[in-house]
């Protein structure tokens, strides 16, 4: 018998939502809204909203219908991957 843990059921891109989603609940002490992670991944807001779908339909996340920042995790903290840093782009010019 295999004594291994299971590996996460999430692609790379999702588990960057995911740990995203994780810090900025740890550090706002309230879910992201989906502006959040447009913002922080430089996406169109069809973008975030079709994968926060997705992770709620492989059960990744819950959300509750009509109430805003309603993201819950549905996976443990431990298996997350660390969340990436986005570049930034000023337009400043040098």
């Amino acid at each position: 018998m295999n004594s291994q843990p299971a590996k996460p059921s999430f692609t790379a891109k999702q588990g960057q939502y995911l740990a995203f989603i994780h810090a900025y609940t740890q550090v706002i002490g309230r879910s992201p809204a989906e502006a959040d992670m447009q913002r922080h991944f430089r996406v169109t807001p069809p973008s975030v909203h079709q994968m926060v779908l997705a992770l709620e339909h492989h059960g990744l996340i819950s959300r509750q219908p009509g109430r805003p920042r309603s993201i819950t995790l549905r996976v443990s903290p431990e298996i997350l991957p660390p969340l990436i840093p986005q570049p930034f782009n000023s337009s400043v010019q040098r």
